[in-house]
């Protein structure tokens, strides 16, 4: 439109106090486009359906997919599945009716039936940190990162290695526990004892020092499925009165932002989180753009070592 015309349409916004509707709208237009009234791109709403906002890493994958979609024009509508399969249908079926353009999602019950109903629906779907054949993904190597954490402490002599992790236990907590395990014996060490807790979080975290120091013989050596669990538990270590590394040496997991300002800096596997939610964004917007001739595709980065003090 004429620059004068959209002058106008803006000023009787601004005084109505207009506020479109959106189902309205769509009833017009169609899901297609949910571009701006001036913009000259369409404009799509995409869905980051994470587990857990209050965890760091999750927060840090939903900032990478939205920069990813931002850049490209788009809008993203953060949502938490609480661990709760039945909160993450529910949510699912709201972005379907809502017709976003796709969902990029760290998955806690959602299957392939699940997933046909949201292409059914014109959405594109991404599966974060989950390994799929069926539906673009984007993960992490994680038996590679438990792989790596073990033969740390092994290196460094350490051979009485605990591991700690939380419940519900995601998948890659449990490819790391798998891998740090298969390093452990393959070592000639005996399966690694492994404590689960109720939680990846620091409370957690500093209940399992006292379980830690409990056992008999005392490791010197504990891998933590995330980096909460580990900066809680050295808070707690510490303020027993245990020397972190000389007694026990730590290893967490994540490389969040916490991770390295602790009271004892955390030696950690670093994930490529905001990396691993720009690829996923990526995926989403491509299979949006192919149509019928997309393949799907699974992205699998590597994690790093960390070093630091705490190992």
């Amino acid at each position: 439109m004429a620059e004068a015309t959209r002058d106008r349409v803006r000023a009787a916004i601004e005084e109505l106090g207009f506020v479109r509707n959106e189902s309205a709208r769509r009833l017009r237009t169609g899901p297609e486009r949910t571009a701006g009234e001036f913009g000259d791109q369409p404009r799509r709403a995409f869905g980051v359906l994470v587990e857990d906002l209050a965890n760091p890493y999750a927060t840090d994958v939903a900032r990478g997919a939205e920069a990813a979609l931002n850049a490209a024009g788009h809008d993203v509508l953060w949502l938490s599945s609480d661990h709760s399969a039945d909160k993450e249908i529910r949510l699912l079926e709201l972005l379907a009716d809502q017709h976003a353009a796709g969902v990029l999602v760290i998955p806690v019950g959602i299957g392939p039936r699940d997933i046909s109903r949201l292409r059914a629906a014109g959405m594109s779907v991404v599966l974060i940190d989950r390994d799929a054949s069926d539906v673009c993904s984007a993960r992490v190597d994680h038996v590679a990162g438990g792989e790596a954490a073990a033969a740390y402490l092994l290196g460094i002599g350490r051979n009485r290695i605990a591991f700690v992790t939380g419940t519900p236990e995601p998948q890659p907590c449990v490819e790391r526990r798998d891998g740090a395990a298969r390093t452990i014996v393959e070592a000639g060490l005996g399966k690694p004892p492994v404590l689960v807790k109720d939680a990846l979080s620091p409370t957690e975290g500093r209940a399992a020092a006292h379980q830690i120091m409990a056992m008999s013989p005392v490791p010197d050596g504990v891998f933590c499925a995330n980096d909460l669990l580990a900066i809680g538990l050295i808070n707690e270590l510490t303020r027993l009165g245990v020397r972190v590394p000389e007694d026990i040496a730590v290893i967490g997991y994540d490389d969040i932002e916490l991770a390295a300002s602790a009271a004892v800096p955390l030696t950690t596997v670093r994930q490529p989180r905001r990396a691993l939610g720009w690829e996923a964004a990526e995926l989403a917007m491509a299979e949006i753009g192919e149509g019928k001739s997309h393949q799907h595709r699974q992205v699998v980065q590597r994690p790093d070592l960390v070093i630091r003090e705490s190992a």
